[in-house]
């Protein structure tokens, strides 16, 4: 990660001072957002900035320094996602727009931006929800392995497998694309 949070910008932020909250959401929010992007939530922002909202008036009860602070933020982003998912579920789904029917609009930036990862979400998409989520939470979100093994309830023997499991996955998914493209 390039940017990392200074012991004074953490002392104030765990203080109650604004300037130190402002330096944790400068530092973090970029982490939590690519969690939630990496998991397909639609509003990613939204649910980024619902996290930090309810981080802020928890902070001064935060423990464990630096890694105790990424480790609560991410396990609240953790809840965040699964309250996002049960209540999506509970939401009537409505038809999807079919771009290939519509003959009016042109491709999105967006959609342009994400063939160029060369089908890295669909690759994703393949490995199994833990697999997917324990690469997500070491990978995006930087957390070490005892932080992924607290979020997730799992011993961190557990979560070096589905580690070792999930890129062996990945490696046998990009060869596979690989030769099929030459």
């Amino acid at each position: 990660m390039a940017d990392q949070l200074s012991d004074d910008e953490l002392s104030a932020a765990l203080a109650g001072d604004p300037s130190g909250f402002s330096a944790v959401y400068t530092v973090l929010s970029p982490a939590v957002l690519g969690y939630f992007r990496a998991k397909g939530v639609d509003d990613a922002e939204a649910l980024t900035q619902d996290v930090f909202v309810d981080v802020l008036p928890k902070l001064a009860n935060v423990t464990g320094g630096h890694k105790g602070l990424r480790t609560f933020i991410f396990s609240v982003a953790h809840a965040r996602l699964v309250d996002h998912r049960r209540r999506s579920e509970r939401t009537p789904h409505l038809a999807e727009y079919d771009p290939l029917t519509d003959a009016r609009s042109a491709a999105s930036a967006e959609d342009e931006a994400l063939g160029s990862l060369g089908g890295l979400s669909h690759i994703l998409s393949q490995l199994n929800d833990e697999q997917r989520e324990v690469l997500v939470l070491r990978i995006v979100a930087d957390l070490a392995i005892e932080q992924v093994a607290g979020i997730m309830g799992k011993t961190p023997g557990a979560i070096k497998q589905l580690q070792r499991r999930g890129l062996s996955a990945l490696r046998e998914l990009v060869t596979e694309k690989d030769h099929a493209a030459s």
